[in-house]
Parts: C-alpha cells; sequence; structure tokens
C-alpha cells in the first residue's frame, strides 16, 4: 500500500503542498495523531505516519518515539490498537525500535487467537473476524514474526466467503462489505492462496457507484473513500482493469477534497482526519497507474 500511496503526487500536482501541510498540522504536541474528537490516538497515529511516508516526507522520529513510548500497559488495548502500537514502532529507526516492547505485544497476540483460527479484538473469543485478523497479521509482519498456523488462518477467511463472493465480517456480523473483503483478498493473495475466486472482483465491481467510487456494500445509498481506496487496492491485486470508472473514481475522490489539504471520507460528512486522508492517498496512487 504504502509504494502505491507514493503516486498520488502525480495526480494532486501542486496542490500535493496543502496535503502534506495538512498532515504537518494533525500531529499533537504529545507526538500522536488525533481521532476525530481531537485526541491522540494510536490508530490515527498509523495514518498519520503513512501520510507522511506516502508523500516522501521526514518522518518526525522522535515526536512519534515519544508517543508510542508513554503507551504504559497494553492491557487497555484492543487489538487493532496494539496492532497499531507495532506498527508506530516499525517505523521508527532501528535505534530506537530497540525499545519495542515486542514480546508483550506478541503475547496479546496469542490472547486474540480465535478457535476457529482466526483473530478477534477482544480476547479469548469463541469466533474471530477478517478485519482483527488483517490487523493481527499486519502486527506479526511489522514485528518480522511469522504467523502462526497460517494454514488455519487462511481456512477462517475463506470461511466466510459467501455464496455471492464477498466476504462476511463475521459470523456475528454477516453482512459482505468492500473493506473486509479487501482484506480478505489482500491475506489470501500475500500469504499463499494464489487461486483467488475470479468472482470476488466481479462483487467488488458490482458496488461501483454509477457517479464514481465505490460503495461499501452494492445495496449501500453512496460511495465512500474507505470503500473505494480499498475496493481499487483488491482489483489492483486481482488484476482487473477499471476502465472508464477510473475517471469517475478521480471525479468522486476531487468531490471530497477541501482547501485545508485533507479529504472528507463521504459526501454526508463534515470532518477531515488522517484515515480518510491517507485512504485518498491511496485511491489516487491506484488510479495514477
Amino acid at each position: 500500500m504504502a509504494q502505491v500511496a507514493r503516486l498520488a503526487p502525480k495526480v494532486l500536482g501542486s496542490s500535493t503542498s496543502l496535503v502534506v501541510d495538512f498532515f504537518h498540522s494533525q500531529q499533537q504536541p504529545d507526538g500522536g495523531f488525533p481521532d476525530r474528537a481531537g485526541r491522540s490516538d494510536l490508530y490515527y497515529t498509523v495514518f498519520g505516519i503513512e501520510g507522511y511516508i506516502a508523500l516522501q516526507q521526514p518522518l518526525p522520529t522522535q515526536k512519534i518515539y515519544e508517543y508510542v513510548r508513554s503507551v504504559g500497559d497494553l492491557s487497555d488495548l484492543d487489538l487493532v490498537h496494539v496492532s497499531c502500537l507495532a506498527r508506530c514502532w516499525s517505523a521508527l529507526p532501528m535505534a530506537l525500535r530497540m525499545e519495542c516492547p515486542r514480546d508483550a505485544i506478541l503475547d496479546r497476540m496469542k490472547s486474540h487467537r480465535t478457535p476457529d483460527g482466526g483473530f478477534e479484538s477482544a480476547v479469548d473469543q469463541p469466533a474471530g473476524s477478517i478485519y482483527a485478523s488483517f490487523m493481527a497479521v499486519g502486527a506479526y509482519q511489522d514485528l518480522n514474526e511469522p504467523i502462526p498456523e497460517v494454514e488455519r488462518l487462511l481456512d477462517f477467511v475463506e470461511s466466510l466467503q459467501d455464496p455471492g463472493a464477498g466476504f462476511k465480517t463475521s459470523l456475528a456480523l454477516p453482512m459482505s462489505v468492500v473493506p473486509v473483503t479487501a482484506g480478505a483478498v489482500t491475506m489470501l493473495r500475500h500469504l499463499g492462496r494464489r487461486d483467488v475466486d475470479p468472482a470476488i472482483g466481479e462483487w467488488i465491481l458490482s458496488c461501483f457507484d454509477p457517479q464514481g467510487g465505490f460503495r461499501p456494500a452494492p445495496s449501500a445509498p453512496i460511495p465512500d473513500l474507505l470503500s473505494t481506496a480499498t475496493a481499487l487496492h483488491a482489483l489492483s491485486g486481482l488484476k482487473i482493469d477499471l476502465g472508464k470508472a477510473k475517471e469517475l473514481c478521480l471525479d468522486f475522490i476531487d468531490s471530497l477534497w477541501t482547501n485545508s489539504g485533507g479529504f472528507y471520507g463521504q459526501w454526508d460528512d463534515s470532518h477531515v482526519d488522517c484515515e480518510y486522508t491517507y485512504y485518498a492517498l491511496l485511491a489516487l496512487g491506484h488510479l495514477a497507474i
């Protein structure tokens, strides 16, 4: 994703500097990046870091280091935030990265493993979810640690594919949505299942909105940046050409642009943040190819 997002300035052109300024403006005094309530958060800090990397800006490593080092007991964090902690540490220079609480993070990953082979956000759960599993995979990769029982994980992911070819979030949330389906495709491709069902690409394309962008599901009312970025990423991995939809996607993303340099998440949104602005960079990177 990071390599593709680096191509976004080809589309942004002279507006790139505004996006750079937006990411610079988001870092908080404690070194983190804010959630929608304005509080520093590990999840949003990942997107702040990825935004800097995509725009090829030097990371404010000392401030980020001070922020991640301030995270104490991991027991208050869910799997998503523990995974984001691993991602933040992995972005730092090796000399600082040596202080990463690697063993504590790996211990937490074990407690989030579910009997079906997946992972779930809360500990000791009976069944996993694709989103939590995707985040766990990222944590293992950031720590350069092999994923335990990877075949069981892949079997779990495949078990959540529905008859229409999309992927359900979990048994508890059985609706198939684009970001989850894209996460499933990414895991299957990168962890060894090369024979990915081609019908998955057709299902993702069925979520394309005639006005541009991708809706989270075929029946969803409007497109959003998360669904659009993840759909484009998955379709690229499946080597599916967008054709005329490419220009409409560019128009959709442009409609979410603000003169602050940030992007709204969708047409009804009224707040810009690091997360959706990074997803704009990822989407534009794919559309630049």
